[in-house]
């Protein structure tokens, strides 16, 4: 599973999500509100609190489909950056 962070910042790019409401592996994160704007938006705020850079291949929208898939991305990007340190 995902860290506490990853949540947060998933949770506050999807407008639909009611508070308290759980963010399952298989949520549809278009359905609940990521538009690709948000989608850019999300991407930003993971680059940054996680110090990491999505390459282009990254960038495709089926990434964004749901939280298991982002943070499969996210762990990805994640290790590449660890090993160019």
């Amino acid at each position: 599973m995902w860290d506490p962070r990853f949540e947060e910042i998933l949770r506050a790019r999807l407008p639909f999500l009611q508070p308290g409401e759980s963010v399952g592996e298989n949520l549809s994160l278009r359905d609940f509100g990521l538009d690709s704007i948000g989608a850019v938006e999300l991407l930003s705020s993971l680059e940054k609190t996680y110090s990491v850079r999505f390459v282009d291949d990254a960038l495709d929208m089926a990434n964004f489909e749901t939280p298991a898939v982002l943070w499969e991305t996210l762990s990805t990007m994640m290790e590449k950056t660890e090993k160019a340190s």
